[in-house]
């Protein structure tokens, strides 16, 4: 690949580069990923400005549902903004403005009056750093399905006569197990959450986004403040997930993006897609000559 090959199309555009990678021109050709089964997520023209920072630039890709996506690149390069796009959970940042377009099962997520709570509910997210909330583990898990209503406890409920304690105990051993996690702490459910350990607090923010029923998974970084032990874990899990839900995970491991995903979007300087391909495709034949760099780790 030539890397002054001479622009022949409005689709391909100079790259942005940082220390380390080569300058090249980007094609379009190169995220046009071809898939056999239905789109979960499309995404189109994407982008994502902070005040006069433009974080995101014009990305357009198609996540299957039932699999394992990753998001890999460089700090900065735009990966954890673009999830975050997929909630709007950008949305809650005062300086963010996103144009462009994220469509959930043919649905666009950024028309107006799109009722938020019921997004993230079907859109859930598990955040870097594990964040339970500092109740006993049984109420971390029924908080988000009390709220949404499909459960109701307490002693009001038994004196309506519209107690949900026993929907509320299969809730939460069903979320458990899915989460990997029903063994060790079935005996102690009632035990504050914070005494877990970092792995185990991790899976129990998982068992938590599962308990209100998500069609979609975004991990943002799971396993990056976790042991090995606790990251292998997370990373059987996420495959195991994938065999009902869509999961879109970031990740800078790339062994781990490598192990654990179906596809995977290279994101590099400036905000930008460069490629979107198979797995195996990206790691061992890139088409960009900054993905094989990447990947291989000659920048990054």
């Amino acid at each position: 690949m030539s890397e002054t090959e001479p622009v022949t199309n409005g689709t391909e555009r100079p790259a942005e580069t940082t220390a380390g990678e080569t300058d090249e021109r980007t094609r379009e050709a190169w995220r046009e990923y071809e898939f056999a089964g239905e789109t979960k997520l499309a995404v189109e023209d994407l982008d994502v400005y902070y005040g006069d920072d433009h974080a995101l630039k014009r990305v357009s890709m198609d996540i299957p549902e039932e699999s394992v996506t990753a998001l890999v690149g460089p700090s900065g390069c735009g990966k954890s903004t673009f999830l975050r796009c997929l909630n709007r959970m950008n949305d809650r940042i005062g300086t963010a403005r996103i144009d462009g377009s994220v469509e959930l099962d043919g649905q666009e997520v950024y028309q107006d009056g799109v009722d938020l709570v019921e997004l993230r509910k079907q859109v859930g997210m598990v955040f870097q750093a594990p964040n339970p909330f500092p109740k006993s583990i049984r109420d971390n898990i029924t908080y988000g399905p009390r709220q949404h209503g499909d459960i109701d406890t307490g002693l009001l409920a038994r004196l309506t006569g519209r107690d949900d304690s026993e929907a509320a105990d299969r809730l939460v051993e069903r979320a458990l197990r899915q989460a990997a996690l029903w063994d060790e702490v079935e005996d102690r459910l009632d035990d504050n959450a914070m005494g877990l350990s970092g792995g185990q607090q991790q899976r129990l923010c998982l068992a938590r986004c599962l308990a209100v029923d998500p069609e979609v998974i975004l991990m943002d970084e799971p396993a990056s403040a976790l042991d090995p032990i606790a990251t292998a874990k997370i990373e059987d899990l996420v495959e195991e997930l994938a065999e009902e839900y869509t999961v879109v995970v970031v990740t800078h491991n790339m062994q781990q993006a490598a192990r654990i995903s179906d596809q995977t979007a290279v994101f590099l300087t400036g905000g930008e897609l460069v490629e979107y391909d198979d797995t195996g495709k990206i790691f061992e034949d890139p088409e960009s000559q900054r993905v094989e760099d990447y990947v291989s780790g000659k920048f990054g």
